[in-house]
């Protein structure tokens, strides 16, 4: 069979295609593509078995990633939870898998990666199994009394009671404004967890590339931030990608407010899911919290080409700079995802 090469972020039958195809999602778009390749540099391409000059069949999105430090590699995609490939025909998506497979040896890749939402390859699969998480997905289809009544009744209804009370401001959109304390509260968060930040560029390139597909939600208590979030919109789903809080007012439940309108307003909006993105195995903390929002769940396995290392890629920890955390000024952390973050992909 032969298999073609297109660019996704100039041919405009990538747009059509994703725009109607069941099984895209968010990541598949081509605003979400620009933004990755204009933050890190990456280069996407689809591997397709439609010649050109025809409307497109099928095809699995992927970026090159060079980088001097973790090595050159093909992902589908980089911080992207996941990347269905888009196939009706499991023996072509076989046939995309051996293709970049021995793309993979010939320029000597450090790897290829696919990440599948529910595409497994079966025993024909040429790349092996490799890391497992959580997948976590909200069904909107039931009543929004009924989705409440799904709730964690003590650590979720009664925090959004909580807030209520507290008469907390709530604004979303897509505004300066709003990029940049949702910037200034993710600084917040991730240093909370002694981890790198995103570069702010990184959001303002969403907002541009993928306009009114991003929406930002911000809680308030009286003119002060306390939490955030950033949602993706595709079709009829929703993604929740980022979230973060100030833990000095952890005490007003403004993070389970802000998932209660989300759902409230994605209901309202005619969207059938909420997908939760994924935890780590281990990580009871995050599963339990998503658990208790009323998502089921179910394992997402990622495909790779050698064998996956047992091990995130360098710089989502940093021991180096672990203990220096909390002696970095914070216009220090920005300059430090800058630099980082394109080689994490």
């Amino acid at each position: 069979m032969d298999l073609h090469l297109i660019d996704p972020l100039s041919d405009s039958r990538w747009d059509a295609f994703v725009a109607t195809h069941p099984r895209a999602t968010v990541f598949h778009q081509r605003g979400w593509l620009d933004a990755l390749a204009r933050t890190y540099g990456y280069q996407p391409f689809v591997l397709t078995s439609t010649p050109a000059g025809r409307a497109l069949s099928d095809g699995v999105v992927l970026c090159r990633v060079s980088s001097w430090v973790t090595g050159n590699r093909a992902v589908s995609l980089p911080f992207s939870d996941h990347c269905e490939p888009l196939a009706d025909d499991d023996g072509l998506v076989v046939e995309f898998a051996n293709s970049l497979r021995s793309e993979c040896d010939r320029e000597r890749w450090r790897y290829v990666e696919l990440r599948p939402l529910s595409w497994s390859g079966g025993q024909e699969c040429p790349l092996p199994r490799s890391r497992s998480y959580w997948f976590h997905n909200l069904d909107l289809t039931p009543s929004l009394e009924q989705i409440y009544k799904g709730l964690h009744k003590d650590c979720i209804q009664r925090r959004i009671r909580r807030a209520e009370r507290e008469r907390l401001a709530y604004e979303t959109g897509r505004s300066e404004r709003l990029i940049a304390e949702l910037y200034d509260l993710l600084l917040i968060t991730r240093r909370r967890h002694r981890l790198v930040p995103q570069p702010r560029c990184w959001f303002q390139n969403l907002i541009q590339c993928m306009g009114d597909d991003v929406q930002i939600r911000v809680a308030r208590k009286r003119e002060t931030p306390i939490a955030a979030i950033l949602a993706l919109r595709h079709q009829r789903s929703l993604v929740y990608k980022y979230g973060c809080s100030n833990e000095k007012f952890h005490h007003l439940a403004a993070m389970p407010f802000l998932f209660w309108r989300l759902i409230e307003e994605s209901k309202a909006s005619g969207l059938e899911k909420i997908d939760f993105g994924r935890s780590d195995i281990d990580d009871t903390g995050l599963t339990t919290f998503k658990d208790r929002l009323g998502t089921s769940k179910r394992l997402l396995t990622y495909l790779r080409y050698p064998q996956a290392e047992n091990r995130e890629p360098a710089g989502w920890r940093v021991p180096a700079i672990g203990h220096a955390f909390p002696f970095l000024p914070n216009a220090a952390l920005p300059a430090l995802g800058r630099l980082l973050y394109r080689h994490m992909g």
